[in-house]
């Protein structure tokens, strides 16, 4: 079959799993409001690309849903992947260029997880048991807890499963103890003047005052929140720092390993991964992790393009199963699929990018670094911009779909997003400073190429072929941001180093 008859078969699935999750809420509280929810999905753009980067395609029409009348119950999360005609001999995985206007929605039914007992203190009387039932389930994030839930972060979790009692007990024994703890943890250490100053990011005392007006700000100063891990944060990101030159891809893999396979088929291939992401809802670092394990996959084994999107998808399930609290199933990600795949060839390929990675899945992202230098960015602002922090991340994710951008360390990456973000919203100022400059331990002018390659994605995204990460960040959750004006130039005088 020649090249420019090969299309890419992404699936039409982003309307199918993004229904069933609407569905599965709704019909509990009204089944008769069942059939409003598929219309809906009208909108959302099919997810069909040319794999082979053919140019001058006729884009495939839109397709058509039907209302999901009747939901299929189901006694697992997933419902039973629908079967679809193999694929022939001749035909390649991306390219199947027809599609079913109607999809079955597939629905999940709420599991109860947990119950919840109370252990009494050995003093007082053991009351009953109290079992609360709590669902579990990725169609339905709850938009607040209740009082006895946890609350948890929408964007960290899709499942509300974990209960826990309204009044945790503290024998008064240990009360000295823990009066000790907090004490010595939010205590202000001070470091001697004749001290050597040194360009460590865990300078966590108090900071040197530069010789001009821009001081350096301490963002690990909220020793009350644990989830910003105050006291442990700047060795947590030296740590980082120092391993992500160890799980990063080759720069060169498409010259030296890839014969079948180019950039453009892995930039369409993320561009659709970014869609299946956000159809399931999973969390950034999902996407990110995914990328980083396709790439260093990619890196040492030849693919061809009939076996690229089943390596995407492996890819995905593994990173899902290591970020996500409740990770799609496996039958899933053959039904996003179009079930070109099967459910063993999934699991085939989970277990060949296992090991040819060694288990080793922990790997530094640039959206690990964004967190912290989000924070850096923000300085002393009460009000977090969260325009900064939506812009930075859509910079960042902008970088994925290019393979040349391989070349920049993660650290990097995050640092010069940053510094793009900083100049969009406010032209006229400075985008570096002094805290950013501790906190990154990167000068302006480390960043000079990065951001200008970064500039270039933003400025040539309006045009670009793959529209899933601009159709992301032009919702409201996310600020618009993919709208911002994008300027032609950045001045030259911005990536002068700092004086001290």
């Amino acid at each position: 079959m020649s090249t420019q008859n090969r299309r890419s078969s992404f699936s039409s699935s982003t309307s199918s799993s993004l229904a069933k999750r609407q569905a599965s809420s709704s019909t509990l509280e009204n089944p008769g409001k069942a059939t409003m929810i598929a219309p809906r999905l009208a909108k959302k753009r099919a997810p069909l690309s040319n794999i082979t980067n053919v140019k001058n395609v006729a884009h495939v029409a839109s397709r058509s849903s039907v209302p999901s009348s009747t939901l299929m119950p189901s006694a697992t999360k997933s419902a039973k992947a629908k079967k679809a005609p193999s694929a022939t001999a001749g035909s390649t995985a991306f390219s199947r260029t027809n599609f079913p206007a109607s999809l079955n929605v597939k629905s999940s039914v709420l599991v109860p997880c947990s119950k919840v007992t109370f252990f009494p203190r050995s003093n007082e009387t053991a009351p009953s048991t109290a079992a609360v039932p709590a669902s579990c389930s990725m169609d339905v994030s709850p938009s607040k807890s209740d009082g006895l839930s946890v609350s948890l972060d929408e964007t960290m979790s899709t499942c509300e499963s974990y209960k826990s009692p309204e009044v945790e007990y503290i024998d008064n024994n240990d009360l000295p103890e823990v009066d000790s703890i907090n004490r010595k943890t939010l205590s202000n250490l001070y470091i001697s003047d004749h001290e050597k100053k040194t360009g460590n990011i865990c300078n966590r005392d108090v900071l040197a005052e530069m010789e001009t007006d821009d001081k350096i700000v301490n963002v690990d100063n909220n020793y009350m929140d644990p989830q910003l891990c105050a006291t442990i944060a700047c060795d947590i990101y030296q740590h980082l720092r120092a391993s992500e030159a160890k799980k990063r891809p080759s720069t060169d893999f498409m010259d030296k390993i890839q014969k079948d396979i180019n950039a453009s088929m892995r930039a369409i291939l993320i561009d659709w991964l970014v869609e299946v992401a956000e159809e399931y809802r999973l969390v950034p670092d999902t996407l990110y992790l995914t990328v980083n394990y396709i790439d260093r996959y990619l890196s040492g084994n030849l693919m061809n393009r009939q076996r690229l999107q089943l390596l995407g998808v492996a890819c995905m399930m593994i990173a899902s199963k290591y970020e996500e609290i409740c990770a799609p199933q496996v039958e899933e990600f053959c039904y996003i699929t179009d079930n070109t795949y099967f459910k063993e060839e999934v699991l085939q390929m989970e277990s060949a990018v296992l090991n040819y990675l060694k288990f080793e899945m922990t790997a530094p992202t640039a959206k690990c670094f964004l967190r912290r230098f989000v924070r850096a960015a923000q300085g002393i602002n009460e009000i977090p911009s969260l325009q900064l922090e939506c812009l930075a991340n859509y910079i960042a994710e902008l970088s994925l779909l290019e393979y040349s951008m391989l070349s920049y360390a993660p650290s990097l990456i995050a640092a010069s997003a940053i510094f793009l973000a900083n100049y969009f919203l406010f032209p006229s100022k400075r985008p570096w400073n002094s805290t950013l400059q501790h906190y990154t331990l990167y000068q302006p002018s480390d960043l000079c190429d990065c951001v200008k390659d970064l500039h270039r994605l933003c400025c040539d995204s309006h045009n670009s072929s793959l529209p899933a990460i601009r159709e992301k960040y032009s919702q409201h959750k996310y600020k618009y941001v993919a709208k911002k004006y994008c300027p032609p130039t950045i001045p030259p005088e911005f990536f002068h180093s700092l004086s001290h």
